[in-house]
């Protein structure tokens, strides 16, 4: 091979390993979230935490971004809370909440539906034609959850069921964003919006808490504390600032395909850190759902190209 033909496959190489590490780190958030709850903390509590912790280094970010840019107008700041709400603060409280009910392997198949909500809210909302290759990437993605699905409700009862409700609700929300932050994104810049809308989750997050909890809720173990830091800074702070370096670098097509690996990093460090079961129903439903979410991505590439 030719220097000239190894420097393009190089170059790719700290793009690719940006966008490896802010998947990983995003899906290590349910192995930190189940940790905590064994300390007898709520989903209130917890979010509160995490998005306490967040917060000054999310302000920074968009103070960051938005140097030299236009000041905010009020249809910005109306946009900014709510996509703010939809995206960061009611798919992160709903996605804490279920994950007391569900193991994180599950939590982090249901997630990664996500493209498929999207397709179908587009669908719903801008009438959108669908494939039947896109059809056929749907079937086989919801195939895959509802194995595992299946298979933990035999395992865990009833309560799985409110959990993966939960936890779907919490994909929706965020696809809702994602459908809606599009234009918002190429208009105030990714990393000035994600900073603003975060801050704002972050702000609703410290407001229910207030509302909902005496301030005696707040006395937690330590151990909490630490696990809430370590969520708010590098499970949700550097993996945001990690994935918009990547698709700097890489493009979104390749920096999404690399994230593939996020279900995958997900189930490894369930079954090591927390001793979650590994078996052949949750090979077969994380393969099923990846080839879904694959054969997706591919027919959404073909019906842009055509």
């Amino acid at each position: 091979m030719t220097a000239a033909a190894a420097a393009p496959a190089t170059s790719v190489v700290p793009g690719l390993a940006l966008a490896a590490a802010g998947a990983v780190a995003f899906s290590a958030k349910a192995i930190i979230v189940k940790l905590a709850y064994r300390y007898g903390v709520d989903a209130v509590t917890l979010i509160m935490y995490r998005m306490l912790f967040a917060l000054p280094l999310f302000v920074a970010l968009a103070w960051w971004a938005g140097r030299g840019r236009p000041a905010l107008t009020r249809r910005d700041l109306k946009v900014i809370a709510g996509l703010g709400f939809s995206g960061y603060y009611l798919a992160s409280f709903l996605d804490f909440a279920g994950l007391q009910y569900i193991s994180a392997s599950l939590e982090r198949l249901i997630l990664y539906l996500n493209p498929t909500l999207v397709l179908a809210l587009s669908v719903l909302l801008f009438r959108q034609r669908v494939r039947a290759a896109q059809l056929l990437g749907l079937a086989v993605s919801y195939a895959g959850v509802l194995l595992v699905l299946g298979h933990e409700v035999v395992l865990s009862g009833a309560g799985t069921m409110l959990g993966a409700a939960l936890v779907f609700g919490s994909a929706v929300s965020y696809a809702v964003y994602l459908v809606y932050s599009g234009s918002e994104v190429r208009r105030l810049g990714a990393l000035r919006l994600t900073g603003w809308a975060t801050g704002v989750a972050c702000g609703l997050c410290l407001l229910q808490f207030v509302l909902l909890r005496p301030l005696q809720a707040a006395a937690v173990a330590p151990e909490v504390l630490w696990l809430s830091l370590l969520n708010a800074v590098f499970c949700t702070f550097v993996p945001v600032v990690m994935v918009m370096m990547a698709i700097e670098r890489i493009g979104a097509t390749l920096t999404a395909q690399t994230g593939m690996i996020g279900p995958l990093s997900t189930i490894a460090l369930g079954v090591i850190i927390l001793g979650e079961p590994f078996n052949g129903w949750i090979v077969a439903g994380t393969a099923l759902v990846l080839l879904g979410i694959a054969l997706l991505a591919r027919a959404n590439a073909m019906t842009t190209k055509g």
